[in-house]
This record gives C-alpha cells, sequence and structure tokens, in this order.
C-alpha cells in the first residue's frame, strides 16, 4: 500500500489594491491656480496705488489703499451701475423662475397634444445665438416703446433665460412623486395649489441651483444691454466696466479700475460660495429617481 503524497495548499492571492490616477487630480489643480490667480491678484491690485500696481505687480501692497474702492464706487459711478443691475437682474430672475417653473411643471406632468413640440422648442432655442436675434430684437424693443428701459432689458433676460430653467427644471419635475400630488387632488387642492404648495417646495435643490446659474448668468450679460440699453444712467454693470476700463485707462488710474472689477466681482463670488452646496444638490437631486 502506497502512501498519497500530500503538497501544501497555495493560500488565494489577494487582489492589489489600485492606486488612484493622480492625473485628474493634477489637471484640477492646474486649472483651480489657472483660474483663481487672476481673481487673485486682480483683488490685491484695488488695494495698491498705481505705483506699486506698475513697479511691482506680484507684490503686497505695503499699506490698503481703501480710498480706491470709495473713488470707483462714487467717482466712477460703479454704485449707480451696480444698483442698476441688481434692479434688472433681480425682477428677471424673479419673473424667469416664476414663468420657467410653471413650464416646466406642466410639460413634465401633464400629457397634451404638442408637449413634445413645446418642449423641444424650448431646447432648441438654447442653441440659438443670441447675437443673430439682435437687429429684430432691437426693432421690436424700439417699437415697444422699451428701448432703454428697465422693463424692457428685463423682458429680455426673462426671454433669454427661460429656455435653459424649463430645460433644467423639466427633468426634475418628473422625478417628484406623483403619489403626493394626487393625494393633495384628493383632499381638494386645485392644481394651481399643487404647484404652488406641494410640487414648488419639493422641487427647491432644482430652483436654486437654476436660479444661481441664471444670476451668474444675467449678471455678466453684456451684449445685450449692450445694444438695448444705450441711456448711460441706466447702465448695467457690465457696460460700466467697459466704460470705466476706457477712461481710467486714459485717466492711467489702474487702482481705481482693479477696485472697480473687484466690486463687480463680489457678488458671483459671494453666490456661488454661499450656495455651491445647493447647486450640486439640484444637480444630482433631478439626474436619478
Amino acid at each position: 500500500m502506497t502512501m498519497l503524497e500530500t503538497r501544501p495548499v497555495a493560500a488565494p492571492s489577494l487582489p492589489t489594491e489600485k492606486r488612484p490616477n493622480p492625473l485628474p487630480g493634477l489637471a484640477m489643480f492646474c486649472w483651480a491656480v489657472v483660474t483663481a490667480l487672476p481673481l487673485l491678484w486682480a483683488v490685491i491690485s484695488s488695494f495698491k496705488t498705481d505705483d506699486e500696481i506698475l513697479n511691482s505687480p506680484w507684490s503686497l501692497p505695503a499699506s490698503p489703499q481703501w480710498d480706491n474702492w470709495a473713488r470707483a464706487w462714487t467717482a466712477a459711478s460703479i454704485g449707480r451701475y451696480f444698483l442698476n443691475s441688481l434692479i434688472v437682474v433681480g425682477a428677471a430672475l424673479l419673473l424667469t423662475m416664476l414663468l420657467g417653473s410653471l413650464v416646466a411643471y406642466a410639460l413634465a406632468r401633464y400629457e397634451f397634444r404638442g408637449n413634445r413640440a413645446i418642449y423641444y422648442t424650448f431646447v432648441a432655442a438654447m442653441f440659438f445665438p443670441v447675437f443673430l436675434a439682435l437687429v429684430p430684437l432691437f426693432f421690436v424693443v424700439q417699437q415697444l416703446g422699451l428701448l432703454g428701459t428697465y422693463a424692457g432689458l428685463i423682458l429680455v433676460y426673462t426671454a433669454y433665460a427661460v429656455p435653459f430653467t424649463v430645460f433644467f427644471l423639466h427633468s426634475f419635475f418628473r422625478t417628484l412623486p406623483s403619489e403626493i400630488a394626487e393625494a393633495a387632488v384628493l383632499d381638494g387642492c386645485s392644481h394651481g395649489a399643487v404647484f404652488f404648495r406641494v410640487m414648488l417646495p419639493l422641487a427647491r435643490p432644482g430652483l436654486v441651483a437654476v436660479g444661481i446659474f441664471n444670476f451668474l448668468g444675467l449678471w455678466n450679460q453684456y451684449l445685450l444691454p449692450l445694444v438695448l440699453n444705450p441711456d448711460p444712467d441706466r447702465y448695467v454693470l457690465a457696460q460700466g466696466l467697459a466704460a470705466l476700463s476706457v477712461s481710467q485707462g486714459y485717466r492711467s488710474d489702474w487702482s481705481g479700475l482693479f477696485a472697480g472689477l473687484t466690486i463687480a466681482m463680489l457678488p458671483v463670488l459671494v453666490a456661488y460660495v454661499a450656495f455651491q452646496r445647493h447647486i450640486r444638490a439640484g444637480m444630482t437631486a433631478g439626474a436619478v429617481k
């Protein structure tokens, strides 16, 4: 009788951990530096004198020159342009969110003839270059007697921003549960009450996200007010900064110019930093059901 030879059984090898690829992180870091460095340089330059800006552009200011900001706000009329932008963008944003949410909700929750045609019309409007419509838009606003007025610019801003708002909120409203709306109808709510009291609060993350995107786009808008707002007293901030860059450049008041640029950037930076969590939540909430 022969004895069987026993061989040691090799232990199963554990899978090796895959090291993360450092290239995406490095690319994001480089992009952050390229984006943030000019902004930081502009903010630092707004506290310098003109000699410091020209002779030592990369150094810190010897002493902060707060009068640069006061001079840009008053003498360069940045305060008036800032107020004009608040009026126009604030009113256009409210009107855009109201109309856009109503249209998006109707297209997402109700089936009727022409639903898809209307929706794709809004989607197609997003890809239409706005500069192709400047000439007919100018004559339409002029014939309505709204050229150079707050109302004309507010209506045009609203028409410009509504297609993106409808596109963004349409998919978001489709993810909301239908059972809640049906229960509200059974309790006696009208269609309008269901929208304003039930569905609109549920869509708050999407509303905040699209509101921030619209605010950033409308606040930085330059082409539309350049054509439709020729009155210098009603210039918005983008027009005022363009005029300031010309006038301050001839006067060699570079510190006042950088102060004006920083004042114009502050609302955008504050809005993004304050609501970045809501933007991420709104972007992801409408993507899953």
